[in-house]
């Protein structure tokens, strides 16, 4: 459906810290130069640390001090890096990096990072500038698409109907193969449903890439880059398509995001 932006070099390496001290620098990602940072965001930490841009040319990274004594990997800890992103992303282009990455200092992210990719990052933020990811969640309505594969599906009827009133114990043949054909049959349909659902919302997306289903009945996991200047379409043409899946799927739409989909961070 679409490509993603590769960006050499994205990944922060893991570094040791600031000698005979317990700060370093945290690197959610890369900015333009000038960028502001929304109002009372913080970043990660505890307390949370102020984020702050160290620039080089026509691009920064947006960073906050952590104490290295304090490991990472609290829920907490995700949240604000994608918060701090996401909250970026709404207003302008924004490079995300995965979580985790730290530098020693402001020298070392100006040499080690933002010198040597400086062209590639630039050129990155200007490929997404305007645009933000957008994520299409829809969720199948468990009696109604079971009813569609019991309709569809003679097989499904007659293992339906041999169970009724019979023990698991003797019937476990028939609900394995029972199961295989739901699970089948819900592939099938989540296929056809996210290109029916990716060619509705053509023309306003400049880029789509297929998710993972996150649930056994998911539906859709589709996202999308867009133009944020678009969303109202976006979620006018997602309510319109919605109406013909009324009691059939339950559709959603998250973002705006930072483009984690379509920009890929390479050591």
């Amino acid at each position: 459906m679409g490509r993603s932006t590769n960006v050499s070099g994205a990944s922060v390496p893991q570094q040791p810290t600031r000698k005979n001290q317990n700060l370093a620098l945290y690197v959610y990602g890369i900015v333009p130069s000038g960028a502001e940072v929304p109002s009372g965001q913080q970043g990660l930490g505890d307390p949370a640390g102020k984020v702050k841009l160290i620039e080089q040319g026509d691009i920064a990274a947006l960073v906050s001090d952590i104490d290295v004594d304090q490991p990472l990997g609290r829920p907490e800890d995700f949240y604000a890096h994608e918060g701090l992103l996401d909250a970026m992303a709404a207003a302008g282009p924004v490079l995300p990096f995965r979580f985790g990455g730290v530098l020693t200092n402001a020298d070392a992210v100006v040499e080690e990072l933002l010198t040597p990719h400086h062209d590639d990052f630039a050129a990155a933020l200007q490929e997404v500038k305007g645009q933000a990811e957008y994520v299409v969640k829809g969720r199948y309505v468990e009696q109604t698409v079971l009813a569609e594969i019991l309709a569809e599906s003679p097989e499904a009827r007659a293992l339906r109907d041999a169970l009724r009133g019979k023990s698991e114990d003797a019937t476990r043949n028939e609900r394995i193969r029972l199961g295989e054909i739901i699970n089948a049959s819900i592939a099938a349909k989540r296929e056809l449903d996210t290109n029916l659902l990716a060619d509705a919302l053509s023309g306003l997306f400049t880029q789509g890439v297929v998710r993972e289903p996150t649930h056994e009945q998911d539906a859709v996991h589709l996202a999308l880059l867009a133009k944020t200047s678009d969303q109202g379409r976006l979620e006018q043409a997602l309510k319109d398509f919605g109406e013909r899946w009324e009691g059939r799927v339950e559709l959603r739409l998250l973002g705006p995001m930072a483009p984690y989909d379509f920009v890929v961070s390479q050591a």
